[in-house]
């Protein structure tokens, strides 16, 4: 066996990194939102004209001067300039492993054309974190960022796990349970979305008894505005407000997503068990599993308290990795 090239050994060990700092970078983006930080910030890529945040009394009246419809507020600025900081530096990484991937390519147990999708979508990111800005919130956008924080953790996770960990196509022979661990990777994604759509609506507290909601298994709820993709935040497709109803289908239909989640991962999850190879990750995915929906309870009866919501958010990160780490011990060739 020829040596591995450093641009390999580099791309190994940066792939690691990355994924790391990806998931870091979700937590960190749920800490920015939840502590309304989003728009500590009114332009991109810096913070009111400049790369570092106004401090002194001298800078924080020329940014005022020049945006004058967006009080300076040190401590968000710092949040949202922070998070700008470790995304920006994963971009970074990512263009490292997308050349390193082409340089590498002969020896890498992945295709180069995963680090240019991965390149790709990091940079729909940044111009999604722009119009999260530009576009002030609005829903469908900010939603759109979660997904694609998750899918780029997605994509580093698997690149990961095909040059750390085992993988084999021989590992599962029922066909039936390989659809089902594709399938709730799906499942997973289809919920963080109801999950972020729900955040970024602030209907996180609509109902806040559990597990009825307003009292009922069922309650009055107004779905025609509620799934509207493209209006502003906070307002009905017709312009007016948003009404209660509204915010109560949104956190409904979270609820029922999460009860579909819970039972079909946890099934996966122990029907996984019986597997050797796959034992440690199952046990992994029904722990993560347990957690998030005693998080996503205790923001409900607790009233949204920052440190369990930024920890529901970072679950949900888990899982992510959990499942692709799962669908990709059952695909493929041995790893050498």
């Amino acid at each position: 066996m020829h040596p591995s090239s450093n641009a390999y050994r580099y791309f190994k060990g940066l792939v690691v990194a990355a994924t790391v700092l990806a998931l870091s970078v979700v937590a960190l983006g749920a800490y920015v939102r939840l502590t309304d930080a989003g728009l500590g910030c009114p332009d991109w890529p810096g913070c009111y004209g400049t790369l570092t945040v106004p401090q002194s009394e001298a800078a924080i009246l020329k940014a005022q001067t020049a945006y004058p419809d967006s009080a300076v507020m040190v401590g968000k600025a710092w949040r949202e300039m922070a998070h700008r900081y470790l995304a920006g530096t994963l971009g970074l990484m990512v263009l490292a492993i997308f050349v390193l991937g082409w340089k590498a390519r002969r020896e890498i147990k992945s295709s180069p054309y995963t680090s240019t999708f991965l390149l790709l979508l990091i940079g729909f990111q940044a111009m999604l974190g722009m119009w999260t800005v530009t576009m002030l919130l609005k829903p469908a956008i900010v939603s759109a960022h979660l997904l694609g924080g998750m899918s780029t953790l997605a994509l580093l996770t698997w690149i990961t796990h095909r040059h750390w960990g085992y993988y084999s196509d021989s590992i599962v022979s029922s066909r039936g349970l390989i659809l089902a661990i594709r399938v709730a990777l799906v499942l997973l994604f289809a919920q963080i979305f109801l999950g972020g759509w729900t955040s970024t609506n602030y209907a996180a507290l609509a109902c806040t008894d559990f597990p009825t909601c307003h009292g009922a298994w069922v309650p009055d709820m107004d779905f025609n505005d509620a799934f509207h993709m493209v209006r502003e935040l906070g307002l009905s497709k017709d312009g007016g407000a948003l009404s209660l109803a509204s915010l109560t289908a949104i956190q409904w239909t979270h609820r029922v997503g999460a009860l579909i989640s819970f039972i079909y991962l946890g099934a996966v999850g122990l029907t996984a068990l019986k597997y050797w190879q796959l034992k440690r990750w199952s046990v992994l995915l029904l722990v993560a599993l347990l957690t998030q929906i005693i998080l996503g309870i205790g923001n409900l009866l607790l009233h949204l308290p920052l440190v369990l919501a930024v920890a529901h958010n970072f679950t949900a990160g888990l899982l992510v990795i959990i499942l692709v780490v799962l669908n990709s011990k059952i695909s493929g060739g041995k790893a050498s």
